[in-house]
């Protein structure tokens, strides 16, 4: 802590005695109107650097920090203007200048003046130089965009721009992996970017642009530097090194290829390491959607089918014991014509992952921070997994009026997992130990097709029709092998040594979703838009138990409360109207549906059926302050449904102390939610201001009942009379200041309210459980981006954790060190302290991360680079993790990989 502290003074103290004055003043017409959003640049005679740039606020004001004692000349352009240049010499006081500039059409010069602007603007599109901020180090995208105003990358490599994630990436225009941002930002060489375009209120349908709401959509666009098109480029890196205890094993292997021209793209990127490098991880799989949008998003209802994943270890961080990777991906985009588009990527991944985990688990009394018994394990799991994606897509625009879209989505995995675990349970009335294994498999599949047709028929009337098949197919195997017989099962054979139970499951599903919009322009500020859609949903449940009995024999549980066969149809017909108003700064978009749902789900030799009508409102509104300052809110009312997997009445295990069964007679919840956003770029002084809020309200809720002796775990869903909320608020706030200096603050609060049932086994009763949780983040940040000084970001997280009377606190400061020195040099360090406590620090834990990595590149130019890196440099060994729900609070502590020192050889392309 002593360290970050000093950094932060030296920073502070950097600031205070920077030699620069103001120069500041109005750019008008003629003497006449401000103009907003005018270039203005200074050009220093002596070195013939660009020192300083603006871009005027909505008043026509500019501020640009300049040297003393130095000579400048000033460039000026705006559209519809003609430029001009006027020379400026600084003394040491602060000048203040107005400038007026003449109307005529903008010249060659002047669209100069834009190209060497860090920042401009024009229209929806924010465009970066990347030059202007680059200082050396960078090696790849995300480098670039971490130094960007108002743009920031997580953890997970998703893009952040005013608080929205951006949901598409494209080079020079061109697909990049669509559907996932993470690949481009780790891997597109820093050196071939020319130019970041953040293309806000983006739809990639230029015909449905004017009629929909496109305000939440955000994609980014990397334009190349000269050299790199119609050529191929990249680079191909091979390294070894050594670990903690010096064991020369460690490896990387990481070759890039990229090729761009106007016809045709080709991306190879393959990677092979076991030091911890995962370029796809098991969530990234799930969560890639391949450009796949939820097409029934303004319908009004929400019927999402779940995943039976079986519970495989998610690694927490990215990080584990040991993990060791093979991963190759290839994406390609071709233009037969002018008018026609093909394009798709494949990608495999090989990883074999070993976990450790020690863990403490307290189950709580019903509504009480009392723990009513604990559970102590210690795990290893060893992983395999395999996993494929692979996509296609066609795009045939006959002319603007018309336009086809196909797209192909297969994913296909192998997973395995096998667990050895040691564990102690503590109840009233005493403690138990046993061994278990535990072996779970599946090989899942999914194809999604997307067909999409668009025309304009005139200015007045535009159609667009869409459809979406999902295709699933679900295998997971489950096997337990343990002392204690878990549970009373019908039919289950006791006396034996082991207890060895297996489960097999199969869910297969067929989804289509269809709709057909019409827009009728009214007016060129109105528009009304009518839906005609249906989602049809057909589902196969099939599940069975047996025991592997001591003489190797097989007894089938095939009782009708340990199997499922179900087949459940799912049926939404909807008719949806939407009015759109532009009203001076206002746009307005009520809507309204009206639904019929049918619901039919066959099992142990009868029919559920259910049949009813809703309707459902929505609400849009969006206030434009300024050109960059908005406010928008939305309301929606939504019907939620579940599917299959708990209506089959079956028992199916969720672990070997975990046992649950469905309802077929459930029904559906309902939501309403209210959310505000307001977002602010100020270009005249790079402030960036974005904050939201969201509430839900969820009546009706499907609620679980849970029955716990104190060592194992039954539930089933119920239909309830509950209401859950929830509530979640972020702000944050960045600026950029002294042309050389970037700092930022945010916030994070979420609240939840949730309730529940348990069974009280000492009363025979059911308990009705209301449980709140409060979490709340806060972070601040500050770096600076000179060009030949060291660069350092500093910053701190503290999050607070409430959940009923338990609080945890976690304290993270964090310091990142680049710099590029003798021209040959770049040297880069991170470190990450971690603090974690609760209130009377009975519980706490502390651990930090420092990894450290030096370049040597002769020159900018040159073909070789040299490096050596070090990741978790003071060999931390254990990470902590919490997590809380109605019925437990756990606390567990996972390993992590050693230190490894890594040499490594890059060639550039």
């Amino acid at each position: 802590m002593k360290k970050i502290t000093l950094v932060f003074i030296l920073l502070i103290t950097s600031i205070a005695f920077s030699q620069n004055i103001r120069f500041e003043g109005v750019i008008v017409e003629s003497g006449k109107a401000p103009l907003e959003m005018a270039n203005i640049m200074a050009v220093n005679q002596a070195t013939k650097g660009m020192d300083a740039y603006a871009i005027t606020n909505d008043k026509g004001k500019f501020v640009l920090n300049l040297k003393a004692n130095s000579t400048y000349t000033i460039k000026l352009s705006y559209i519809g203007m003609q430029n001009k240049e006027i020379t400026v010499t600084t003394k040491s006081e602060n000048i203040s200048q107005n400038i007026s500039m003449e109307p005529g059409g903008i010249q060659l010069d002047g669209v100069e003046i834009v190209r060497e602007m860090p920042v401009s603007i024009k229209g929806d599109t924010i465009v970066y130089n990347a030059d202007s901020f680059k200082t050396g180090t960078e090696r790849k995208l995300e480098d670039v965009l971490k130094k960007l105003p108002g743009v920031e990358v997580n953890a997970d490599g998703e893009i952040e721009v005013e608080g929205k994630k951006v949901t598409k990436l494209m080079v020079e225009g061109k697909d990049f992996f669509d559907g996932d941002t993470k690949l481009g930002v780790k891997n597109i060489p820093a050196d071939a970017i020319d130019k970041v375009q953040v293309l806000r209120n983006y739809n990639e349908n230029s015909i449905l642009k004017g009629v929909e709401n496109n305000q939440d959509n955000v994609a980014m666009n990397i334009k190349l530097k000269a050299g790199k098109k119609n050529f191929w480029f990249g680079d191909m890196t091979a390294g070894g090194g050594f670990d903690d205890k010096n064991k020369y094993d460690r490896y990387i292997v990481n070759p890039k290829l990229f090729y761009y021209n106007p016809k045709y793209s080709i991306n190879l990127i393959s990677n092979f390491n076991n030091i911890g490098e995962l370029p796809l991880t098991i969530q990234d799989y799930f969560k890639f959607t391949g450009g796949f949008k939820n097409m029934m998003a303004k319908g009004g209802s929400s019927f999402n089918v779940s995943s039976n994943d079986l519970g495989i270890s998610l690694l927490r961080n990215n990080r584990a014991k040991e993990i060791e990777t093979k991963f190759g991906a290839t994406n390609f985009s071709y233009n037969p014509s002018k008018s026609w588009n093909v394009s798709g990527f494949g990608i495999i991944s090989n990883s074999i992952t070993d976990l450790e985990t020690n863990s403490k688990t307290n189950y709580l009394v019903p509504n009480s921070s009392a723990v009513a018994s604990s559970d102590k394990r210690n795990e290893a799991s060893h992983q395999r997994n395999n996993l494929g994606l692979f996509k296609l897509s066609t795009s045939y625009k006959h002319d603007t009026n018309l336009q086809f879209d196909y797209d192909a989505l297969a994913k296909f995995s192998k997973q395995d997992e096998l667990t050895n675990l040691y564990r102690e349970t503590t109840t009233p009335s005493g403690t138990n130990n046993e061994n278990i294994n535990t072996l779970k498999k599946q090989n899942p599949i999914s194809f999604n097709q997307n067909i999409a047709l668009y025309y304009t028929k005139n200015d007045k009337n535009v159609f667009a029709f869409e459809t979406q098949h999902s295709y699933q197919d679900e295998d997971p195997f489950y096997n337990a092998n343990l002392q204690s017989q878990p549970f009373n099962l019908t039919g289950y054979t006791t006396g034996q040594n082991r207890n060895n139970i297996n489960q097999n499951r199969f869910v297969k599903t067929n989804k289509i979703d269809s709709k057909l919009d019409y827009y009728y322009m009214i007016t060129p500020k109105s528009n009304l838009n009518v839906t005609l859609g249906n989602t049809y949903s057909y589902q196969n449940f099939n599940s069975s138990i047996y025991q592997i009995l001591d003489n190797g024999s097989t007894n089938n549980l095939s009782d009708a409360s340990n199997t499922n066969d179900v087949n459940y149809k799912f049926n939404d017909a909807f008719l949806g109207l939407h009015y759109k108003l532009l009203s001076g700064k206002f746009t307005f978009t009520p809507g309204v549906s009206l639904h019929n749902y049918t619901m039919n789900n066959e099992q142990l030799g009868s029919k559920f059926k259910q049949n009813f009508t809703r309707v459902l409102p929505d609400f849009y509104a969006l206030y434009q302050i300024k050109k960059a300052e908005t406010i928008t809110y939305n309301f929606g009312l939504t019907n939620n449904f579940t599917d299959i997997n708990k209506l089959a009445e079956g028992y199916v295990f969720n672990s070997y102390s975990s046992l649950s069964k469905g309802n077929r007679t459930l029904e559906n919840s309902i939501s309403q939610t209210h959310s505000i956003r307001y977002f602010k770029y100020n270009m005249f002084n790079f402030e960036n201001i974005f904050a939201n809020a969201s509430y839900s309200r969820t009546v009706d809720a499907v609620k679980s009942r849970f029955r716990f002796d104190g060592v194992n775990q039954t539930s089933s869903p119920i239909n309830s009379n509950f209401a859950d909320e929830t509530f979640s608020a972020m702000a944050n706030y960045g600026r950029s200041f002294l042309k050389n200096y970037k700092a930022s603050f945010g916030a994070n609060i979420n609240w939840s309210k949730f309730n529940n049932i348990q069974f009280d086994p000492t009363t025979s009763t059911n308990i009705a459980i209301s449980n709140e949780s409060f979490t709340q983040s806060y972070t601040v940040k500050l770096a600076t981006n000179y060009k030949n000084l060291p660069n350092v970001e500093v910053g701190y997280n503290y999050m607070v954790n409430d959940y009923q009377s338990s609080r945890f606190y976690t304290d993270k400061p964090f310091v990142r060190l680049d710099y590029y020195f003798l021209k040959s040099f770049s040297f880069v360090s991170e470190y990450e302290f971690y603090h974690y406590y609760n209130t009377d620090r009975s519980t706490q834990n502390e651990y930090d991360f420092l990894s450290a990595s030096l370049i040597y590149q002769k020159t900018k130019d040159s073909k070789w680079e040299y490096k050596i890196s070090g990741t978790n440099l003071l060999n931390t060994t254990s990470l902590n993790d919490d997590s809380f729900n109605q019925n437990i609070v756990r606390t567990s502590q996972y390993r992590v990989q050693p230190r490894y020192v890594i040499f490594s050889l890059k060639y550039n392309l």
